[in-house]
Order: C-alpha cells, then sequence, then structure tokens
C-alpha cells in the first residue's frame, strides 16, 4: 500500500501514542548532553566561567574540544533516530537503548564513519550546484536505517544502498518534511518548547516512511560495482 504523506503522518502519530512521555525525555535529554558538555569542557579549557564569558573568541583549544564533541556525539544522535524506529514498528524502546551504542565501539566508529562520509560526498555534490547537494543528501537519508536493519553493511554500502532504494521517492520524503515548516514556526513561536514534542513527532514519521518505502523493498545484496556517490 502506497501511503500519502498524511498517511504516513497519521500512522507516526498512532505508534506515538502513550509513548509521548519518552520521546519528550529523550528530546530533553539528548540536548541537555550536547549543549552543556561541550559547554563546560570548553569553559575549563578557556579558564573558568569568567575567562569563559569575557573572551571575545574561543581558543584554539577550546574549538578543538568542541570539534570532539561535534563526532563523539554523532552516534548518540543516531541512535535517537533508531530509538523512534522502535516506536514506528510499534515497540517500546528504552532511553538507556540510546546511550548503550557506545558500549559498541565499533559500531559507533562505524557510525562516525557514515556520517563523515555522508557530509564529504554530499559537499562535493554541493560543489557543483545546491540543488545537486541537497538530492544527495535526500538520497543519502535512509543510511542509518539501512546500517541498523543490516549491521554487515559498510558505511559505503549503507550509503550506497540508500540512494539505490530512495529512488522514486525522493520528492515524497522532501515533501513529507517539508509539510511540517507550519509546526516549526509555532515550536519557534513557543520560544523552543514546542520542539520537545514535535522533535519526536517528525523523527517518528521519518522512520515510518522508512517502514513504509525503503525497508521492505528487498535483500538486494549491494555490489562492489554499486559503490559509487
Amino acid at each position: 500500500m502506497n501511503l500519502s504523506i498524511s498517511q504516513i503522518k497519521k500512522k507516526a502519530l498512532a505508534s506515538l501514542k502513550g509513548k509521548w512521555g519518552k520521546g519528550v525525555l529523550l528530546t530533553i535529554t539528548v540536548f541537555l548532553v550536547t549543549t552543556f558538555v561541550p559547554m563546560m569542557a570548553e569553559m575549563m579549557m578557556s579558564g573558568g566561567f569568567s575567562a569563559w564569558v569575557d573572551q571575545d573568541e574561543p581558543s584554539t583549544a577550546a574549538n578543538l574540544i568542541s570539534l570532539f564533541f561535534s563526532f563523539l556525539f554523532i552516534p548518540l544522535s543516531v541512535a535517537s533516530y533508531w530509538f523512534y524506529l522502535v516506536i514506528a514498528r510499534w515497540n517500546d524502546p528504552k532511553i538507556s537503548q540510546v546511550f548503550a551504542v557506545y558500549k559498541e565501539w565499533e559500531l559507533s566508529l562505524k557510525v562516525i564513519g557514515t556520517s563523515i562520509l555522508m557530509g564529504i560526498f554530499t559537499m562535493l555534490w554541493t560543489l557543483l550546484l545546491i540543488i545537486p547537494g541537497i538530492i544527495k543528501g535526500i538520497a543519502y537519508s535512509q543510511a542509518f536505517f539501512l546500517m541498523k536493519d543490516n549491521p554487515e553493511y559498510s558505511a559505503l554500502e549503507a550509503i550506497t544502498e540508500s540512494r539505490k532504494r530512495m529512488k522514486g521517492y525522493k520528492w515524497k520524503y522532501f515533501l513529507m518534511n517539508l509539510s511540517f515548516i507550519g509546526w516549526i514556526f509555532i515550536a519557534i513561536f513557543t520560544l523552543g518548547i514546542g520542539f520537545l514534542w514535535l522533535t519526536p513527532y517528525i523523527a517518528t514519521a521519518n522512520a515510518t516512511f522508512y517502514n513504509e518505502f525503503i525497508a521492505p523493498r528487498g535483500n538486494d545484496e549491494v555490489k562492489p560495482a554499486d559503490l559509487a556517490i
């Protein structure tokens, strides 16, 4: 059944029933961890709170520690996507499972490598023109979901498989995410509080999109000849 965008969103809302509290708590937790941990580290590298407040620009050491945390928190963000994939499949995940990704250091490194590779590929396409870069970014969007369902995939295999399976679905994916623009403005007007509920909604809708259109498209093996950007 080829669901419409409104049906995808309704299905996402239905799967979130009874789980909004966990979604809100995860959103708050991830925000606090990814915001305040780097801030505290940067503050310490700058010589304390007063020096941190008075500085005109961050020191080189502070910039390096900020970059370090940017990479460190990639697995946390990806595991959050997987959290909502569990919800979209009508199961009841635990927030602790999101942080458990760091117990599997090989998986964490593969997730970081995949994110870096996606960024490089998207940037290279963007250097040609903005639109091709956006299109490729959308084409690669299912890589982490595919990696969750197919842990044997390498970073390049997950990206390649995402690109292949998104053929014919990129426009729908773009329109679905664009349809949240009104809610985003409302969330901004609530001083960001609305994002506590909007983030789980959008994430579950994207997970539902994957379940409906990408995951069921067969288990075709990624061939070496297909590995391209």
